[in-house]
């Protein structure tokens, strides 16, 4: 068999395990560049301010914590398991993403009442940054915990499916 051909059974490489450490340095580290990059070529400050904050804060932390809850166990962990990878992404995505926009809107709106050194358009960036920061960090580590989840876990054979 050439050297070139996968090995029978094997569709492509093997992925790398789920490791909580690189999940959340990926997830600060990709939107703090790509948002960074773009506040450099479009000449934004504020957008660079936000890229290394808000932006990658909360993709930091938003995966730090699902990923925490995955690994475990995500309890009840029977339907993070047993339904579709897509919906358990888009259940996760939802509920993180309403949670972020929940505090996006309360720091933009209670914070420059109380603390006034912090009002202006920064705090307002919040409502978009926040719920859009933890919808693609939820999406990225479901579907990574969920692959590692799958390999975990073998799966019946034809022969214990009939038993």
């Amino acid at each position: 068999m050439p050297a070139t051909k996968d090995r029978p059974g094997r569709s492509r490489a093997t992925p790398r395990p789920f490791v909580l450490w690189r999940e959340v340095l990926t997830a600060y580290a990709a939107p703090a560049l790509t948002a960074g990059a773009a506040a450099v070529a479009t000449g934004q400050r504020d957008l660079a301010v936000a890229a290394v904050t808000s932006i990658a804060g909360t993709s930091a932390v938003v995966a730090f914590l699902l990923g925490t809850w995955l690994r475990n166990g995500g309890r009840p962990r029977r339907w993070t398991t047993a339904l579709p990878g897509v919906v358990v992404t888009v259940v996760l995505a939802v509920a993180t993403t309403g949670a972020a926009a929940l505090l996006g809107w309360f720091a933009a709106r209670w914070l420059p009442a109380h603390a006034p050194l912090l009002a202006g358009a920064r705090l307002e960036r919040l409502r978009i940054d926040l719920p859009v920061s933890a919808a693609l960090a939820t999406a990225v580590v479901t579907l990574r915990w969920r692959g590692s989840a799958a390999r975990r876990t073998p799966r019946p054979t034809a022969r214990e499916d009939t038993r």
